[in-house]
């Protein structure tokens, strides 16, 4: 039975979900991911894509693309201390929609390198998956055909290297 008269008795509604009742957690992987595509997709492959993409809303630009650096840290054998590796050049990006349903969603994007398209594509793109209407649409038709395209990649790379790799055996001598 409701507090309340004549509103139905609904879970309340908690700091770690969503109006949509995903977790927040859910919601943060999810745009994790799609950044993380767009940012390490191919430019190349990502103009194909976007060339597929038809009435896109208007946008406009809070932070024009530009680049700078960053610093970069790695790990001896991934899991030691971290250290300082070298610097990286990316290009940033922020956008707004302007028009449609999707007005005043905001979108970001890093990426490696001085591609300034690609950065305001990307953030576009970050922008409208935030909306349910294009999310599913975007998913099929970008998303994952980038990742499918990266997976690719990182398989034929693996088994171009593992072409390449020498085993050892230590031979023993049959002195005591």
């Amino acid at each position: 039975m409701s507090a309340n008269p004549g509103i139905p008795d609904t879970p309340a509604a908690s700091a770690d979900t969503e109006p949509g009742g995903a977790s927040v957690s859910d919601a943060v992987a999810r745009r994790q991911r799609w950044m993380g595509a767009l940012a390490k997709a191919d430019p190349g492959e990502l103009a194909e894509h976007w060339a597929g993409l038809s009435e896109l809303p208007g946008w406009q630009r809070l932070r024009a693309p530009e680049a700078g650096m960053v610093m970069t840290r790695g790990r001896i054998g991934g899991d030691g201390q971290r250290f300082n590796l070298g610097e990286v050049t990316v290009t940033r990006c922020t956008v707004r929609i302007t028009d449609g349903a999707e007005q005043g969603l905001t979108g970001h994007a890093y990426v490696m390198g001085r591609d300034n398209t690609h950065a305001e594509r990307a953030a576009v793109l970050d922008a409208l998956l935030q909306e349910a209407s294009w999310a599913a649409r975007l998913e099929r038709t970008v998303i994952r055909p980038l990742l499918a395209a990266a997976t690719a990649r990182r398989t034929a790379a693996a088994r171009k290297a593992g072409a390449t790799k020498v085993n050892f055996t230590t031979v023993t001598r049959g002195e005591d």
